[in-house]
């Protein structure tokens, strides 16, 4: 069983993951969302499938990506947000919109419950006073708003875009909306003619003219509403632009001819609203040929988003990196070489989906790696796992196993909350546009940041062996500390590359090499705590357990550097501002403390280093503790 073990798990788990990849199965007599889902669209700067924008769109209104209904059921994102596009009155019903601040319930005159989803039909008698609240709160800095401010800014932003996706492809009002594109379409050559007649004082039909001007009106509100921009150019234009629904049906009155792709979306429209669902899947089938015919690429593209976001694979890695984390601590405690085994073998399928998200981003984004917050907690993972994977290699003990699920696992949740903004391949800030330096400042100084959490995650193994088990025996402590001081090493390296090459970076865009910028002073602190911890190794001022305490220290200091900086809202780098981490920081930070003060209490108290008579051990401790406290016998072995 042991022998076969190993190689039962790998199997099970690849098999888990290669059922992501199979295509949702549709009914031939139901609605067919994947097939819409992959319809190109450009929001936010970006071509991306509608299934992306419903997923985002869902993420920064609800907070999750499905939709929690009365009787129990669930509502993907991509049928929230074709009900919010062709069928308002019931998306209306959904609860989506979050409220959890008793100050914003008593603007609305509610009690506070264990309720904290609401509708917009529940929302819509208060529209008026969310929107002057909401308001009042953005006039302010982030840093200078209360619970309540920011808890109805979010409602009024969420609202905001609501409304705006119900007015995407069709005024929200619509009940036969293609008939009403086709009768636009029947006057625009009779109102263009009326409109010609009364600049030249001829006789005209003004009922007609009203009326096209009526729809005009209509047109142009539903073009400033819009938030997707779902008409594409032509592949027949050398320059074209992305443009809304309504924009491209006012622009129709100087070709006195409807673009294609607002018909088909009025009839997807109309079918989806009528309950067709052959007809719907008909018209999406056509939307798709004619898109894939006029934008190839972007069709190419957006097929494969699509298959991005239903494979999920960091959610798939993170799973597997808390299996492979509980197996190479399991094998400390018996069955070693099995755990052990099971737990590389399952950090390789990690890691090799890890990888696969990581170059689908990179393809997607058409950039390094490393762009935002969210991808740097992905790169940094990415890195920090392929460290402890050689390190296992090496070493063969399991530290590496469980320093790889355990950082793979960490980084990969903080990158999942990051992602709650929405969309993460977002286009770029403009100080960030330029793909060489984000190919080596940023690649250098994030790698820098896994070197350093991965010596810090060394040193908390240690502690905690040494200090509440008896497993740290001194063959493991010698390793570990070996694993460390090697680690903080390339660490060394990568920060100070890092930071130079941002130096130059900086000359280039700005003028000036060093500016004393907040995110510019956290990455010499790095720097500067790395070159302290190896010369005082060096200079014998330390040992093994003063290397794991400075070592725990730098956890602290990249967790500032990473993500401190950009709390603090100045600077050239605040872009990557997050308010709501600040207590997570706070918490991290104050947990490195603990645990080093844990480390340095006396090793009488360190459970791997007495015996059960509360002798301290002389001969297991060690090569670099071994001392003798005052005052404590020491166990020494017959000759």
């Amino acid at each position: 069983m042991k022998r076969f073990f190993p190689a039962l798990v790998f199997v099970v788990a690849l098999l888990w993951v290669a059922s992501s990849w199979l295509p949702p199965k549709t009914a031939t007599d139901d609605v067919d969302f994947a097939k819409f889902g992959k319809i190109p669209v450009l929001v936010g700067g970006r071509v991306k499938p509608l299934d992306t924008v419903a997923r985002n769109s869902l993420l920064i209104i609800h907070g999750k990506q499905t939709v929690g209904l009365a009787n129990g059921k669930q509502l993907t994102a991509m049928r929230w947000l074709t009900d919010t596009l062709f069928n308002a009155p019931v998306a209306d019903q959904h609860p989506i919109f979050v409220i959890q601040n008793a100050e914003v319930l008593g603007l609305f005159g509610w009690e506070q419950s264990d309720r904290k989803y609401f509708s917009f039909v529940e929302l819509s008698p208060f529209l008026k006073q969310i929107d002057d609240q909401g308001e009042q709160s953005d006039k302010l800095q982030s840093v200078e708003r209360s619970a309540y401010q920011n808890a109805i800014l979010n409602l009024r932003n969420a609202l905001v875009l609501y409304q705006r996706l119900k007015n995407s492809a069709q005024p929200e009002d619509a009940e036969n909306f293609a008939s009403e594109v086709e009768a636009f379409e029947s006057a625009l050559p009779a109102a263009g003619n009326a409109a010609q007649r009364r600049e030249t004082g001829e006789s005209f039909d003004k009922a007609k003219l009203d009326d096209t001007a009526g729809s005009i009106q209509r047109y142009q509100k539903l073009a400033d509403l819009a938030y997707i921009l779902a008409v594409p150019p032509l592949a027949s234009a050398e320059q074209g632009e992305w443009h809304s629904i309504g924009e491209s049906l006012v622009q129709s009155i100087a070709k006195e001819k409807i673009d294609p792709v607002a018909k088909m979306y009025a009839q997807i429209g109309d079918a989806y609203r009528a309950d067709n669902r052959p007809l719907f899947n008909q018209r999406v089938d056509l939307l798709g040929g004619w898109l894939a015919k006029e934008q190839p690429t972007a069709a190419k593209r957006t097929s494969f988003e699509f298959l991005f976001n239903s494979v999920d694979p960091f959610t798939h890695s993170m799973v597997l990196y808390v299996l492979a984390f509980v197996l190479a601590c399991g094998s400390w405690l018996g069955w070693s070489r099995t755990l052990n085994r099971s737990a590389f073998y399952l950090l390789l399928l990690a890691l090799a989906i890890h990888t696969f998200g990581l170059v689908s981003r990179m393809y997607l984004q058409e950039r390094p790696p490393v762009t935002n917050l969210y991808s740097s907690a992905i790169f940094i993972g990415w890195g920090a796992v392929i460290v402890s994977l050689i390190l296992e290699r090496i070493f063969r003990d399991g530290i590496g196993a469980a320093c790889a699920g355990a950082i793979g696992f960490i980084t990969l949740i903080i990158a999942h909350h990051l992602a709650g903004s929405g969309d993460t391949l977002e286009m770029l800030q403009a100080v960030l546009d330029t793909n060489i330096w984000l190919a080596t400042h940023v690649v250098a100084i994030t790698t820098g940041y896994s070197a350093m959490f991965l010596a810090g995650m060394l040193a908390i193994i240690y502690i905690v062996r040494g200090v509440f088990t008896r497993s740290l025996k001194p063959a493991t402590a010698d390793s570990l500390a070996r694993m460390t001081y090697g680690v903080v090493c390339f660490a060394t390296l990568f920060s100070f590359v890092g930071t130079v090459l941002g130096g130059i970076w900086a000359d280039q865009s700005w003028g000036r090499f060093w500016g004393w910028d907040p995110k510019e002073n956290g990455a010499v602190l790095i720097v500067l705590w790395c070159a302290i911890i190896l010369h005082a190794r060096w200079g014998g001022f330390i040992r093994q357990r003063g290397l794991m305490i400075m070592a725990i220290f730098g956890n602290v200091i990249t967790s500032f550097s990473w993500f401190g900086v950009n709390m603090l809202g100045v600077g050239l780098h605040s872009y990557g501002f997050m308010q709501k981490a600040f207590p997570w920081l706070m918490g991290f930070i104050i947990s490195q403390v603990a645990l080093m003060a844990f480390a340095a209490m006396p090793l009488e108290r360190w459970r791997s280093f007495r015996t059960s008579a509360g002798v301290l051990r002389r001969k297991d401790q060690p090569r670099d503790l071994k001392f003798v406290p005052p005052g404590l016998p020491v166990e020494t072995t017959p000759k």
